[in-house]
């Protein structure tokens, strides 16, 4: 089994589907809103210079294709591509900012961010969704604001989440080793990529979400008990919910 089980950690590092925030919340509430609203999206905005450089990126990647067709295909298969994901971001933002949007939050995760973060230990995202997705889902999360806890964001601009230079760059960026850094995720070949770069790596289970533990690495069914394995600090209010 993967991971340290003691020792000093510095700066937790965070996935977000089936870590923090349900898979259900992805799946059947962002994605079908992104979905929708993308058409139009692109025929109100598709002439401003961000949206523009992201539909530049979807013909290259997929030349003679129009780039909704592509931007559709690329949602019903799921794939992380950075200008999809970009896209995405851009339309949650508009639901986020409506209030028709917000980021769902397991009720253990807000109250152990807010003692870590307290207690002197770094938070980062690293999610195959975009920065900007990241970043609306934490500034309105069902917990409220959390986005003063978060020192760093990373995306598929990183580089992928299965591969351990991604992490290695992510550890450059904090101005930390490796060793000093905790990654969660409910993935076991994300872990895998994190602990071969020296990180230290936990999978969430979420019974909820489905998640099997892999058995190579340690496995916790929730913030507190990752926070009670790996010596953080506790929050004082157990969470309710």
């Amino acid at each position: 089994m993967n991971g340290r089980l003691s020792g000093t950690v510095r700066a937790v590092v965070l996935d977000i589907e089936g870590t923090t925030s349900a898979i259900a919340f992805v799946k059947e509430t962002l994605f079908p809103f992104a979905e929708g609203a993308l058409g139009g999206f692109l025929r109100a905005r598709g002439e401003d210079p961000a949206v523009a450089g992201l539909l530049a990126e979807v013909r290259a990647l997929s030349p003679g294709e129009e780039p909704e067709a592509a931007l559709r295909g690329w949602m019903a298969r799921d794939e992380k591509v950075t200008p999809l994901k970009a896209l995405q971001g851009l339309i949650w933002r508009q639901g986020f900012e409506a209030g028709r949007l917000r980021g769902h939050l397991w009720p253990d995760v807000a109250p152990c961010l807010r003692a870590w973060a307290a207690g002197g230990i770094a938070l980062r995202v690293y999610s195959s969704g975009s920065v900007e997705a990241q970043r609306l889902l934490f500034a309105h999360s069902e917990a409220g604001d959390l986005t003063p806890l978060l020192s760093g964001f990373d995306d598929t601009r990183t580089g992928p989440k299965r591969e351990a230079a991604s992490y290695a760059a992510i550890a450059a960026s904090a101005g930390m080793a490796p060793a000093d850094m905790l990654f969660l995720s409910d993935v076991a070949e994300e872990l895998d990529a994190a602990a071969a770069a020296g990180m230290a790596a936990c999978q969430v289970v979420r019974a909820a979400d489905g998640t099997v533990a892999s058995g190579r690495h340690p496995a916790c069914a929730t913030f507190p008990e990752v926070a009670a394995r790996f010596g953080l600090p506790a929050p004082d209010v157990p969470p309710s919910g």
